[in-house]
């Protein structure tokens, strides 16, 4: 499904960052390597090494990934890009400073595990940023389908679920909040999200 989604020239969620993720780099200033699950078209990424951290990303889609580097190429970076299943990947074996979530919204018989396999990858100190959408979200979907997000009320988060997946992170913020999405065709409109920021315990 992504591969067909992502193989066109459009970038469906755009090439600029996404907003929370731009403040929260641009903010906290973490540095080293960054984790970018359910990467995408890579703009998340291409902005992380744009502010100089070692981005790494992982998706599902070969297309994705293609568009990814050339969207780094294009800008002048470098990024490391894995197609494939999280717990299969060899990136699995590595140590990370900051992991990003962008509406990365995982199936629900896995979410837990990767989210918690993701927190242990984070060195002691380092942040996890998180941006996803709401369960109340699905209303918002209703009244415009142009919003985007899974239609699976299960996918989709609570705060709750984040603390609880996120638990050996010190929360810095942790709010759920509507938001005006306007990121390519995928994200367009008001939209209700689940915004975390959180900092490995020592």
């Amino acid at each position: 499904m992504w591969n067909n989604k992502y193989a066109v020239n459009e970038y469906i969620y755009g090439e600029y960052p996404n907003k929370y993720f731009k403040y929260a780099i641009d903010t906290f200033l973490p540095s080293g390597k960054i984790l970018l699950p359910a990467e995408g078209e890579g703009r998340n990424a291409v902005y992380a090494a744009q502010k100089g951290l070692e981005a790494v990303a992982f998706d599902q889609s070969v297309e994705g990934k293609n568009k990814a580097e050339k969207l780094a190429e294009k800008v002048g970076v470098k990024i490391d890009y894995q197609v494939g299943e999280f717990p299969e990947l060899p990136l699995i074996n590595e140590k990370f400073d900051v992991a990003a979530l962008i509406y990365a919204h995982f199936a629900p018989q896995l979410r837990s595990r990767y989210h918690r396999l993701i927190g242990n990858l984070i060195n002691p100190g380092g942040f996890i940023i998180v941006e996803g959408f709401s369960k109340q979200h699905i209303e918002y979907q209703n009244a415009n389908p142009n919003i985007g997000g899974p239609r699976n009320i299960e996918m989709l988060y609570t705060k709750e679920m984040i603390q609880n997946d996120f638990f050996n992170f010190e929360a810095i913020e942790l709010i759920e909040t509507e938001v005006d999405l306007a990121e390519g065709s995928g994200h367009n409109g008001i939209g209700k999200v689940i915004r975390f920021i959180g900092k490995k315990k020592t």
